[in-house]
């Protein structure tokens, strides 16, 4: 690399692949919990599930990145959804199967899946 030119190059040739969105205001944000606590309890195949779906059913307004501590160690993994002008959805003990619920019923169908959420935390396990 030898210019910033060519950096920008780079980055912009690599958004497509890697799932790099520009942040919009019609931008869902998916945000996975992947502090210590968040990776021991299974987070980190959460996280990758999620990017692949999301980019396998071709979400372009979605964008799935990480987090650290969100202060809710007994309820990881965890997982947040922010939609533009709603109220932020807070998935809990979620796993891979359930990430994929997330995209398919949430993400892709508009339909939150109570019972995967902190209100619901006693019926979610």
């Amino acid at each position: 690399m030898k210019s910033l030119e060519e950096l920008r190059a780079i980055k912009e040739r690599m958004k497509g692949q890697i799932g790099i969105r520009e942040m919009g205001a019609d931008v869902t944000r998916v945000v996975v919990g992947m502090a210590t606590c968040g990776i021991a309890s299974g987070a980190r195949p959460v996280l990758n599930t999620l990017a692949q779906e999301v980019q396998k059913e071709k979400l372009d307004n979605v964008m799935v990145t990480q987090t650290g501590c969100i202060g809710l160690c007994q309820y990881e993994p965890i997982v947040e959804v922010f939609e533009p002008g709603k109220e932020k959805i807070t998935y809990i003990w979620v796993d891979e199967k359930k990430a994929k619920d997330i995209v398919q019923k949430h993400l892709k169908g508009k339909e939150v899946i109570k019972e995967y959420t902190l209100s619901d935390a006693d019926t979610v396990k």
